[in-house]
């Protein structure tokens, strides 16, 4: 059973958590803030391996993804490949 502590001390672990606004192929969305390329793709439950990612309209090369930071109001685009035949 969770204690009201825990409780308090969860909903302030949550409201401290400071977001910003981005564009994701085309739709306003609220993600956490200090996230780079590939930490977004992990919050996103993106599999990374099957996408490719534009960043304010350039492409970003996925040994890029670790330097790469979201900053507030970016505009990203993410692909994802089929396979089919």
């Amino acid at each position: 059973m969770t204690s009201e502590r825990e409780c308090q001390t969860r909903r302030m672990e949550i409201s401290e958590t400071k977001t910003i606004e981005v564009v994701l192929n085309g739709e306003r969305r609220s993600v956490p803030a200090g996230l780079t390329v590939d930490r977004l793709l992990t919050f996103l439950e993106m599999n990374p391996s099957r996408v490719a990612v534009e960043l304010d309209r350039a492409i970003v090369r996925k040994t890029d993804w670790p330097a790469a930071e979201v900053r507030d109001g970016a505009q990203l685009e993410v692909v994802w490949f089929v396979g089919g035949g």
